[in-house]
């Protein structure tokens, strides 16, 4: 137990025998113990444990503590009490403290009370017992033990303090869920660098594994890429020799090109002149692109109006017409083509006009027409070409004839020497070079003021190619114009003829290009026959490879045909199948695994 004991009025008295002044208060913490057992004869009292007395001391005033006799304050010692830590009158236990004066400072002393070198605390011995002969270990009545000779007071009976009782309220009980956490929960070893990485890899393992499973799964299903030819070949080829020199007119302009090839040369400024019924070839091509027809049919039925057969009548006014039109009556698509392009029938031309919209919607679509074909110098004004403001180039209207040369409905009536109209009447082709030389016609033109014009096309068998060449006269005035114009046709058709011929381009067998079926396999296709082309010399041509009619295989045995090799452009271009040089096999599944993209 640990008190602090105040010292009483009478706790120390001045010297001479005054009161002390007490102006500070004494601090005792001690320990109460047992008395100790008596000590030998002649001895100190064993006490094995002190007391530890802190105290501050006024200057001037006695020691705190001090043994007086009569003072019944705690921490003092009366005269015959036997409580430890106090000091009897006479021991020397209790000091005077220094003398008050002016001016004398405070001093605080630390007096221990138990020294830490204490033996252990004997075992107290047992009372002699009455009558026994006392040694000289044994004090006798009223003698303080371990002083001898010294008469003690009346034996205070000494009473042992028990430390205080704590009383401890039991905790509630844990849920059950807690207990078995604090059951199952082992604390967590400390942090490091390896028990980390291992704990972020349990964690994110499952999830890396669970989204390489989502990720496989995907590339396992999702459609493959669809295979593509690529070619290997070299993509152009030029003939060799001299660039050739053909035989131009005299005067006005002309135009010499090739199907599929490109262009042969030219003569004279490309300058838009009057073409006369030239036009009329814009004409059918704009009626067969707003109704097509197939070659040997008929086509659509066109009703005849008054104004139609009032215009044959202009025969006699220098136009080129049909005059034995009946109003209420109908004429064919074929017919009505056949007419403006062999005798070149103005009036069925207006009538084809006005059947399709109307004339001034007409014109329009032939000038739209022109400017998609890229007939930059030309301009429509009537669908007959009799207006003089009806302009055009000799290389715009070979741009046409191209077009042309792919409508083999309409070919097959220009190429014609003649036509019979419906009422058994035989029209003449002014076109003289049908059916010599290969021609196939188009359309010719005349007036005063145009002079004599010609649109012309021809065909040549060279090698394994029908070759198609298409030409244009423009602005002969020679007598007659128009046989001028026919005469300087002649002459460019057959000198472009003469000089073309076939080169060896891809033989069979040869390997021109492979599938690519999108995930790196690559599987070599060959040609399926020796491929010619045509040209002249000095001219380079492209070659193509490309699909079949429908998509390419994942799958497919060696010898499949599933392309195409094309060597030339448009109407005259050479085509050749090629096929599987081995076994296209669809990717696999690790390659279903790892594609990218």
């Amino acid at each position: 137990m640990f008190r602090a004991v105040k010292p009483g009025s009478g706790a120390g008295s001045a010297p001479g025998g005054g009161q002390v002044e007490d102006s500070e208060r004494t601090a005792v913490f001690r320990a109460v113990k047992p008395p100790a057992p008596a000590a030998p004869a002649g001895g100190e009292p064993a006490d094995s444990e002190r007391t530890a007395v802190f105290r501050a001391i006024k200057p001037g005033t006695a020691n705190p503590g001090t043994a007086q006799q009569g003072n019944a304050n705690p921490g003092t010692a009366q005269q015959g009490t036997a409580h430890p830590g106090t000091a009897r009158q006479g021991n020397g236990a209790a000091q005077a403290g220094p003398p008050r004066g002016v001016g004398a400072e405070r001093a605080s002393t630390f007096v221990p009370l138990r020294s830490d070198d204490v033996p252990a605390r004997p075992t107290p011995a047992a009372p002699p017992a009455p009558g026994a002969p006392r040694t000289a270990s044994t004090p006798a009545q009223g003698q303080a033990p371990g002083r001898t000779g010294v008469p003690a007071g009346p034996r205070t009976p000494v009473t042992y303090e028990s430390p205080e009782r704590t009383t401890q309220q039991p905790l509630p009980p844990k849920p059950p869920l807690d207990m078995l956490a604090d059951l199952t929960n082992n604390p967590p070893p400390p942090p490091s660098a390896a028990r980390t990485a291992i704990r972020r890899f349990k964690i994110y393992a499952p999830i890396l594994v669970l989204l390489a499973v989502i990720l496989a799964v995907v590339q396992l299903v999702r459609p493959l890429p669809t295979p593509t030819l690529k070619v290997t070949a070299n993509t152009s080829y030029t003939f060799k020799g001299d660039a050739p020199n053909l035989p131009w007119p005299k005067e006005g302009q002309a135009y010499m090109a090739a199907a599929g090839l490109g262009t042969v040369g030219s003569f004279g400024e490309q300058k838009p002149v009057a073409i006369g019924s030239v036009a009329k070839a814009m004409t059918a091509y704009v009626i067969l692109k707003d109704f097509p027809m197939k070659k040997g049919e008929e086509g659509e039925m066109i009703p005849v109006d008054r104004t139609a057969v009032e215009d044959g009548k202009k025969e006699t006014e220098g136009e080129s017409t049909v005059n034995n039109l009946k109003e209420g009556g109908k004429i064919s698509q074929k017919d009505a083509l056949s007419a403006i392009m062999i005798p070149s029938a103005n009036n069925v031309a207006r009538l084809l006009a006005r059947w399709d919209g109307g004339q001034e919607a007409f014109v329009k679509k032939m000038n739209d027409t022109a400017k998609e074909l890229g007939m930059t110098n030309t301009t429509y004004t009537d669908p007959s070409g009799l207006d003089a403001t009806t302009v055009s180039t000799a290389e715009d209207q070979v741009k046409l004839g191209l077009k042309i040369v792919e409508m083999p409905e309409l070919i097959a009536i220009t190429m014609k020497p003649s036509w019979t109209d419906p009422s058994g009447k035989k029209w003449r082709n002014y076109n003289d070079l049908v059916p010599l030389y290969g021609s196939l016609g188009i359309k010719t033109g005349s007036t005063t003021k145009a002079g004599g014009n010609l649109l012309f096309a021809a065909e040549k068998k060279v090698g394994k190619t029908n070759q198609l060449i298409v030409g244009a006269v423009l602005g002969q005035h020679g007598v007659p114009i128009l046989g001028t114009a026919i005469a300087a046709s002649k002459d460019i058709l057959l000198a472009t003829q003469k000089m073309l011929k076939a080169a060896p381009v891809v033989k069979k067998g040869d390997v021109v290009g492979y599938v690519d079926d999108g995930l790196g396999t690559h599987v070599p296709v060959v040609a399926t026959d020796d491929v010619e082309a045509v040209g002249w010399p000095t001219l380079t041509i492209s070659t193509k490879l490309a699909d079949g009619a429908g998509k390419l295989p994942q799958t497919a045995r060696a010898g499949s045909e599933i392309g195409v090799l094309t060597v030339g452009e448009g109407a005259s271009q050479v085509k050749v199948p090629v096929a599987l040089q081995s076994d296209l096999i669809a990717p696999g599944i690790g390659k279903k695994l790892t594609r990218v993209g």
